[in-house]
């Protein structure tokens, strides 16, 4: 369990050809271990806390019944995206060609570990480096403005992004 929520979460990578065929095993290796595999597109993504935030919101929903999704797995987008648009929202899963992501199994199950090592590559590390143009990428992303940013400060980027988060469950 991952500070307060019952989830594991790797970094990993993986080169898609076809994004159905990699769901569908997804989907079925989650229900064959009874858990949900959520992959958040790490270029997207605020690091760490960002999918916590998202995972944290979601279980909060599902469990007070106020899912606005059909699935564990894109509510958990739709607050890693802080819309309630899934068209924005599956953009933060994984994508066709080269993917860096954050592999969530929730709840924990050790044995499905096993099982994405034949799908997926985890890595050591955890995407905390971002470019200059990933950088610009997340402000796009979350529409932070300079403004912003320079009223907060250069190094709270993250925490802007996670209020971003926290607020869908807000505007819901």
């Amino acid at each position: 369990m991952t500070k307060n929520v019952p989830c594991e979460i790797r970094p990993a990578t993986v080169t898609i050809t076809d994004r159905q065929v990699l769901l569908n095993r997804l989907q079925a290796i989650g229900k064959t271990h009874k858990t949900h595999i959520i992959c958040f597109d790490a270029d997207k993504m605020a690091g760490r806390r960002h999918v916590l935030a998202a995972l944290r919101h979601a279980l909060r929903s599902r469990e007070a019944g106020t899912m606005i999704s059909n699935s564990f797995e894109m509510e958990a987008l739709l607050f890693a995206a802080g819309s309630r648009q899934c068209s924005i929202a599956s953009s933060f899963g994984f994508h066709e060609g080269e993917n860096r992501l954050w592999v969530c199994c929730c709840p924990e199950s050790p044995q499905v570990w096993q099982d994405l090592f034949g799908v997926l590559k985890f890595v050591a590390g955890d995407w905390t480096n971002r470019t200059p143009e990933q950088v610009a990428q997340l402000r796009e992303l979350f529409g932070i403005t300079d403004e912003e940013l320079e009223a907060a400060g250069p190094d709270r980027l993250d925490d802007l992004i996670l209020e971003r988060t926290s607020l869908l469950e807000v505007n819901r």
